[in-house]
């Protein structure tokens, strides 16, 4: 384990020398919703915008560009779920050298097509990054090849810390920084330059709360496994916190918040609709939290940071829908009617007149649930919010309809 004191500012006003050249300066954006939310002005640090999608080609140029000549001529290898597949794979065709990355099984496929076509040598192995991780470093120790750890190494800390430079140089008078967290390597990068150039900022974390090691850490005063993960959010699904982060955040962060999966849904979608911006759900970790009451009484202007952008197609469809279903904004519903001519025109009068529209209807009579002359329909309506959508269920219930919506 490395000692705390061997990131420090030096070593990242070195890495953002050495990333200038190839990293971009992504943009720092304002947003007027989350502002009314949080009752200052809230800004967005567009890490999505980034090589690769995401903030972890930072840490990983940042870490293979310092390997010495020998460790270079036997490659790198990498475990990740993608972003820092991605960041790795980028940086060592960079470089001129070999990589080979593990991801877990399930690992998104623009995830995994985007590293191979980076140049990478990819293998599924394993459910999580955690397991994946161990293919990782069983590969090192028979090839030699040199393990870019996602998050627990200085000089990886060090990279994504060149994030907090630049929110400083765009944000002068930045209050607070949220931080999406997994690991902790951009948390601690974050941390250590703000304490050193800005103490007075107040630095949150953020985890999705079917992911979140970092509370129990904290608390043990040691990184703690989390049990079990269940999340979308999989690009901060870490069971571990790494040991140099932990050094780091335990000295230096006081709060680390957790939001719920409807939480992240919302905030992904209000990225997208609102600020024209394509966000993962990890990515859109700090916005959920500023949407719901995790946060309070924050020291303004609030910058948080979208640390990625990489969401498969097929994952952005389901999830749009369920942040719209959160948002108030997709009602579904089990509708009991009358089996007769007519009845369940009468239901989609009531919906039409309470203004809002058919998304999708299924009209069953095989229910063991229902009486011979009885008929369910499942219906799903768009409406305009929680209280239009109340308002709807109460116009269904006047005109004496048994409903059971789902919540």
């Amino acid at each position: 384990m490395w000692r705390m004191e061997t990131v420090g500012l030096e070593r990242i006003e070195a890495a953002a020398r050495l990333l200038a050249p190839v990293i971009r300066r992504t943009p720092t954006v304002g947003s007027r919703v989350l502002s009314e939310r949080a009752g200052t002005q809230v800004l967005l640090k567009c890490e999505n915008l980034q090589r690769t999608g995401s903030f972890k080609p930072r840490g990983a140029y940042n870490r293979i560009a310092n390997l010495p000549a020998a460790e270079r001529a036997r490659g790198v290898v990498a475990a990740s779920a993608g972003n820092h597949a991605q960041g790795v794979a980028w940086a060592a065709s960079e470089l001129g050298i070999s990589s080979t990355v593990f991801m877990p099984v399930g690992a998104s496929l623009p995830k995994l097509v985007a590293t191979r076509a980076y140049g990478a040598e990819v293998h599924l192995v394993g459910a999580t990054i955690d397991e994946s991780l161990v293919a990782a470093q069983e590969f090192a120790e028979r090839t030699g090849a040199t393990l870019i750890h996602p998050f627990d190494h200085p000089d990886i800390v060090a990279g994504q810390a060149t994030v907090a430079l630049e929110i400083l140089e765009q944000v002068p008078d930045v209050g607070t920084v949220v931080v999406p967290t997994g690991g902790g390597g951009l948390l601690a990068g974050v941390a250590v330059a703000l304490h050193a150039l800005a103490p007075h900022v107040r630095v949150i974390g953020v985890q999705a709360a079917e992911a979140a090691a970092w509370p129990d850490s904290l608390a043990a005063g040691r990184p703690v496994r989390v049990p079990r993960m269940s999340t979308m959010a999989d690009g901060i699904a870490v069971g571990l916190p790494g040991a140099v982060p932990f050094a780091h955040v335990a000295e230096l962060v006081s709060e680390i918040v957790t939001v719920e999966e409807d939480a992240l849904s919302e905030a992904l979608l209000l990225c997208l609709e609102r600020a024209k911006l394509i966000v993962e759900p990890a990515g859109a970790a700090g916005v959920a939290a500023l949407l719901t009451s995790a946060l309070h009484d924050l020291p303004g202007p609030v910058v948080t940071i979208l640390s990625g952008g990489n969401i498969d197609p097929l994952l952005l469809t389901r999830v749009i829908g369920h942040g719209l279903s959160a948002a108030g904004r997709y009602l579904a519903m089990h509708v009991t009617i009358d089996d007769r001519p007519g009845a369940l025109s009468e239901l989609l009068g009531v919906v039409g007149r309470a203004g809002a529209s058919v998304v999708d209807i299924v009209h069953s009579r095989t229910g063991i649930w229902l009486a011979v002359d009885e008929v369910e329909v499942s219906l799903t309506v768009e409406t305009r919010g929680p209280t239009h959508r109340d308002s709807v269920l109460d116009a269904l219930r006047a005109a004496g309809f048994r409903v059971h919506a789902e919540l």
